[in-house]
């Protein structure tokens, strides 16, 4: 089966190769370099799992039916299935995802391909898929939420929590070919997979054909969730600091209900990263004639816990002459080069906007400044130049710092 991807980033990369183990796989992108570099083998991402399938195909131990393109004609002409996993940037100006790339994407598909099943992953507004098929009189639209952390895409397709598809609702056609999707899917998925016990009983990847708004709906409630906790966790701190009290006592018992548990429970500087700020917001704009409290109480909480991390930094350096905030790390995961909407990157805006003179230590970062603040590689000379070191996760780089070290990561883990 012949399967084109629209967009080489961390969502498309990783459902190519997903796919290209079974299929014939063209990915298309916009970016020269990025096709040079897949085609040569090497990913433009920082991904363990993508790294180790490229190189297992370049030594010939995992083949993979894989060909990146700039050639919409030669991705799309003859594709039974196109995945448009192309970015979408939450405008703020508009309280909207800017949804252009994935209406180019469509365009380029329909001139080169007219029956097509065309598959969305990109994160878009709820009941947005159905609006573009009723505007476009296209019926062979579906939707697909992706449920991806940074720096670990692949290995989340490949050992997937849930599989959840959008179809028309009564379009028998449709929902024929939604399942066929998810079969091509969980075919790709590690075979352990085919034979896990899951909580509820069953066995196997959990997977779902819904309404395409349904589906929509799934994916931005499932991040808000996770920005829930992260927020809820992170007032928590805020509270335990504020009092004198161990806030990892306080979670530690917290978290040994069985109906809490301890996933994201991990104090930080606040959700980021590129998925969950844009998603909550996106949710908070389709409430705008809904009754809410919550969904604007969660958008509302990361701030407040940024203004919260900003005056800490600021009163652990009262005193020192000329103080230098070292930031650590831009990204907001270990194992990952993405730093888009890093919560450090608002608590930086804070610091700086009180006068403070703030040294960027970020190894993936091409650059001799960022957004005005200098940028260092050498991790010893950021350690000794720094008066305080701030780093939303601990590494093992801070060895023999740690009395300049303000963090929040109590559990040293993602």
């Amino acid at each position: 089966m012949k399967i084109a991807v629209a967009g080489t980033g961390y969502v498309g990369l990783s459902m190519a190769l997903l796919l290209a183990q079974h299929n014939e796989v063209h990915a298309l992108d916009i970016i020269p370099e990025k096709v040079a570099m897949l085609n040569k083998g090497e990913s433009p991402i920082v991904d363990a799992e993508i790294s180790a399938f490229l190189d297992d195909d370049k030594s010939g131990e995992r083949p993979l039916s894989f060909t990146a393109t700039l050639n919409p004609k030669e991705a799309y002409e003859g594709a039974d299935f196109a995945v448009v996993a192309t970015p979408t940037n939450y405008d703020s100006q508009q309280n909207y995802f800017d949804t252009s790339s994935v209406e180019a994407a469509i365009s380029a598909i329909r001139e080169a391909n007219s029956t097509a099943w065309i598959i969305i992953k990109s994160t878009i507004p709820v009941g947005y898929t159905e609006h573009l098929r009723t505007r476009l009189g296209d019926e062979r639209l579906l939707f697909s939420p992706e449920f991806l952390r940074e720096g670990h895409a692949l290995y989340d397709n490949l050992h997937p929590s849930r599989i959840v598809l959008g179809a028309p609702t009564g379009n028998r056609q449709a929902i024929a070919a939604a399942h066929a999707f998810v079969d091509l899917l969980a075919q790709g998925a590690d075979p352990a997979e085919c034979s896990r016990q899951n909580e509820d009983g069953s066995t196997g990847i959990p997977s779902l054909v819904v309404g395409l708004t349904e589906a929509e709906a799934i994916k931005l409630f499932s991040n808000t969730y996770l920005a829930l906790r992260v927020a809820y966790f992170n007032e928590l701190d805020t509270y335990a600091e504020s009092r004198g009290l161990s806030t990892g006592a306080i979670i530690n018992g917290v978290c040994l209900d069985p109906r809490i548990r301890s996933d994201y429970n991990n104090p930080s500087f606040g959700y980021g990263g590129y998925c969950l700020p844009k998603d909550t917001k996106q949710l908070l704009a389709n409430y705008s004639d809904v009754p809410q409290n919550l969904i604007s109480a969660i958008v509302d909480a990361n701030r407040t816990r940024k203004d919260f991390i900003a005056s800490e930094i600021e009163e652990r350096i009262q005193g020192i002459e000329n103080p230098v905030v070292g930031v650590y790390r831009l990204t907001m995961k270990s194992g990952s080069d993405n730093f888009r909407q890093s919560a450090i990157q608002g608590i930086m805006k804070r610091i700086k906007a009180r006068g403070l003179t703030v040294l960027v230590y970020e190894p993936t970062l091409d650059a001799a400044e960022f957004f005005g603040s200098e940028v260092t590689h050498d991790i010893e000379d950021f350690k000794r130049r720094s008066s305080i070191i701030v780093a939303n996760r601990w590494h093992d780089d801070l060895k023999g710092s740690e009395e300049k070290i303000y963090t929040r990561d109590l559990f040293k883990r993602d």
